[in-house]
C-alpha cells in the first residue's frame, strides 16, 4: 500500500474529504417511500427518443411517490462532447413538460453543480479516499501496454480488461509506484477489484426481478491521466459518487447499463454506500418487415427527439404515448387521464416496445380534438412561431380568421374535427382559409375538378361567382345553410345535374351527374382540395371578397 504522504501528494492539498461532502450534501428530507430518481445524459450528441422515454419514466416515479428528479450531465468524456449539448437537453425536456426539479442549464438545487465537469473535487476526494484504503492504484501502463495485452487477450480468447497477469501494475511495489509518481511519470487510478476469480453476482431489478450474472473481475479506470491538466473520473466512477451524494434511490436506465451493474455495485461496496435500486428499461424497437430492431439513430430520423418538435406533436400527447409505451394500460386512455395516473413498473416488459408512429398519431389526433379553440390557436401558434415563421406570422395576424378556420363545420360546443394529427399538418389541412398561404386557386383544367371539360368547370365557377355577388343573402353572410347549399343546388339544375343524389341514382341516364360534382367545383376553387371542411362554412370564413376572387380566378 502506497505510503499516505505520496497518495496526498497526488491530490491538491485543500481537497476537502468525503465527510466534508457528506456533510454538504445532506440526506433529502422526503416523505417514506418517496424516490429520488435522476436522468443523466452524456453531451455527445442529439437527444435520443429513448432517452425521453427514460426521462418521462424515471421523472413520473419521483412525483407519483413524493420524490424529486434531477437532471445531470454527464460530460466526463470532454473528447465526444458537442458544443451546446447540455444546454439542449434542458430545452427538450422543458419543451415536452418534463422539465426536472433540479439541475440542467440552470442548476438549480442544493445537491449541485449538475454538470459532472464541475464535481471534479467531489470525485478526487473519494478516488483519494479509496487510494488510502487499498481499493485503488496508480498504474502507469502506457496505450501500447495496454494494446499488447489486449491482442494476447484476443489471441488467447481471454476476456479483453485489465486482471490477472495483465495488470502488471496492481502488484507494483508501493515503493516503486512511490518513486514513478515522484518522477512525474504519467497513471492513472485503478480500482483495486475483489476479486481475482470472479463469480456471480445476484441483485434485484425493479423490472426484471432477481437478476443473475458474471460479476466484474477487471481494475476498471476510476480517474484518468494524471497528464490532464484537470483529470476527470470515468463515467462508472462518478455516476456513482453522484447518485450517493444526490442521494438518488431509484436509477432508472437503458438496458444497456445492465451489464455494468456488478461494477457499479461493487464500487458502491468499495465507497461504503449503500447503492440505490436499479430499473433497466427495455430500448424502444422499430418494425422492420416480419421482425423488429433497436431504434437506430442513423437510420431512424424519428430517434431524435427533434423530429417530434419539428413535426409538432403536441407534448401532452407525447407524454401520454411515452407513458402507454411504458404501461400498455395507459395508451387507451384520455390524454388527461393518462397523465394522472401512475408508472407502475411492475406493468413494463423486459422485452423492448414498439415505437409505433401511427399510434402516436392516434393519440395526438384525439388531443388536438378535445382542445377548444382558443386552445388549439395557442399551441398552434406558439409551434408556428418557431418552426413555420411564415404560418406562424399569418396566424398571429389573422386570429379571427384561424379560429373561424378550426371550427368550420363544427357546432357550438363540438369537439373539434380530427383531421389534425401534428401542428405542420395545419398547413396542408387549413392553409386554404388564408390568402397569403393559398395563392391562385387551381386552373380549370386542373384533374381536381374531377375531368370535368374546362369550359364546364369556367361556367360553374362564373355561374356561382355571379350569384355570390347579386344575392345579398348568399352572398352576404346571412343565409342559413339550407338557404347557401340550395343555390347551389340549383346552379347544378340549371348544368343539367340533378338535384339531389337519389334523384341521379334513380335515373342516372336523365342527368348530367350528381350535384356532388358541382359542389367539387366550388370547393376545389375555394379550397384547392377535393375535401374540406364544411364548404358553407368555409364560404363563411372566407367572407364573400375572398370567396369572389377566388372563383373568379377560376372562371377565367
Amino acid at each position: 500500500m502506497l505510503d499516505l504522504s505520496v497518495i496526498n501528494a497526488m491530490f491538491p492539498p485543500d481537497l476537502p474529504e468525503p465527510a466534508d461532502w457528506e456533510r454538504r450534501f445532506r440526506p433529502r428530507a422526503l416523505p417514506e417511500g418517496a424516490e429520488v430518481t435522476r436522468f443523466a445524459p452524456s453531451p455527445t450528441g442529439h437527444l435520443h427518443i429513448g432517452g425521453l422515454y427514460t426521462a418521462a419514466v424515471a421523472r413520473a416515479l419521483a412525483h407519483q411517490s413524493g420524490g424529486v428528479h434531477v437532471l445531470r450531465v454527464e460530460d466526463t468524456d470532454r473528447s465526444r462532447e458537442v458544443a451546446g449539448a447540455a444546454q439542449e437537453f434542458t430545452r427538450l425536456l422543458a419543451a415536452f413538460g418534463l422539465a426536472p426539479d433540479e439541475g440542467g442549464a440552470t442548476g438549480a438545487g442544493e445537491w449541485g453543480p449538475y454538470l459532472q465537469s464541475e464535481r471534479r473535487d467531489v470525485y478526487l476526494s473519494h478516488v483519494r479516499e479509496l487510494l488510502r484504503r487499498d481499493r485503488a492504484y496508480p498504474c502507469f501502463c502506457d496505450k501500447e501496454r495496454l494494446a499488447a495485452s489486449a491482442e494476447e487477450q484476443r489471441a488467447g480468447r481471454s476476456p479483453i480488461g485489465y486482471y490477472g497477469r495483465w495488470a502488471p501494475c496492481r502488484t507494483l511495489a508501493p515503493e516503486e509506484a512511490a518513486r514513478r509518481t515522484a518522477a512525474g511519470e504519467p497513471y492513472v487510478v485503478r480500482f483495486r477489484c475483489p476479486y481475482e476469480f470472479p463469480g456471480r453476482v445476484r441483485f434485484t431489478d425493479r423490472i426484471r426481478a432477481a437478476v443473475t450474472m458474471q460479476d466484474n473481475g477487471n481494475d476498471i479506470v476510476l480517474l484518468k491521466s494524471s497528464q490532464e491538466e484537470l483529470p476527470l473520473p470515468t463515467y462508472h466512477f462518478a455516476h456513482v459518487v453522484d447518485d450517493h451524494l444526490m442521494r438518488v434511490s431509484l436509477v432508472v436506465r437503458g438496458e444497456e447499463w445492465l451489464s455494468s451493474t456488478p461494477v457499479h455495485l461493487q464500487l458502491h461496496a468499495a465507497l461504503g454506500f449503500d447503492p440505490p435500486a436499479y430499473a433497466h428499461l427495455a430500448p424502444l424497437m422499430k418494425a422492420e418487415g416480419p421482425s423488429r430492431r433497436k431504434l437506430s439513430k442513423r437510420k431512424d430520423p424519428e430517434a431524435s427527439v427533434d423530429y417530434y418538435l419539428a413535426a409538432g406533436y403536441p407534448p401532452a400527447a407525447v407524454q401520454h404515448y411515452l407513458r402507454g409505451l411504458a404501461n400498455i394500460r395507459l395508451m387507451d386512455v384520455p390524454t388527461a387521464e393518462a397523465l394522472a395516473a401512475p408508472v407502475r413498473l411492475d406493468g413494463m416488459r423486459p422485452s423492448g416496445p414498439l415505437l409505433d408512429l401511427p399510434k402516436l398519431h392516434s393519440l395526438s389526433r384525439e388531443f388536438i380534438a378535445s382542445l377548444s379553440p382558443d386552445e388549439l390557436y395557442g399551441q398552434l401558434l406558439a409551434w408556428a412561431e418557431e418552426y413555420d415563421p411564415e404560418l406562424g406570422s399569418v396566424l398571429a395576424r389573422r386570429r379571427g380568421l384561424a379560429l373561424a378556420a378550426v371550427a368550420a363545420g363544427r357546432p357550438e360546443g363540438a369537439p373539434a374535427r380530427k383531421d389534425l394529427d401534428r401542428w405542420s399538418c395545419f398547413r396542408d389541412r387549413y392553409g386554404f382559409f388564408f390568402a397569403e398561404l393559398f395563392g391562385p386557386p387551381p386552373a380549370a383544367d386542373d384533374d381536381r375538378y374531377g375531368g370535368l371539360a374546362p369550359a364546364l368547370v369556367r361556367r360553374i365557377a362564373g355561374e356561382f361567382a355571379a350569384t355570390f355577388a347579386a344575392d345579398p343573402t348568399v352572398g352576404g353572410g346571412t343565409a342559413t345553410p339550407e338557404e347557401w347549399y340550395g343555390a347551389l343546388r340549383a346552379l347544378a339544375e340549371r348544368q343539367g345535374y340533378a338535384p339531389d343524389t337519389a334523384s341521379w341514382r334513380r335515373d342516372p341516364a336523365r342527368w348530367a351527374g350528381p350535384p356532388s360534382e358541382v359542389a367539387n367545383v366550388v370547393r376545389v376553387a375555394l379550397t384547392g382540395a377535393t375535401r374540406s371542411p364544411d364548404l358553407f362554412a368555409v364560404a363563411r370564413a372566407l367572407g364573400r371578397d375572398e370567396v369572389l376572387r377566388r372563383l373568379t380566378a377560376v372562371a377565367g
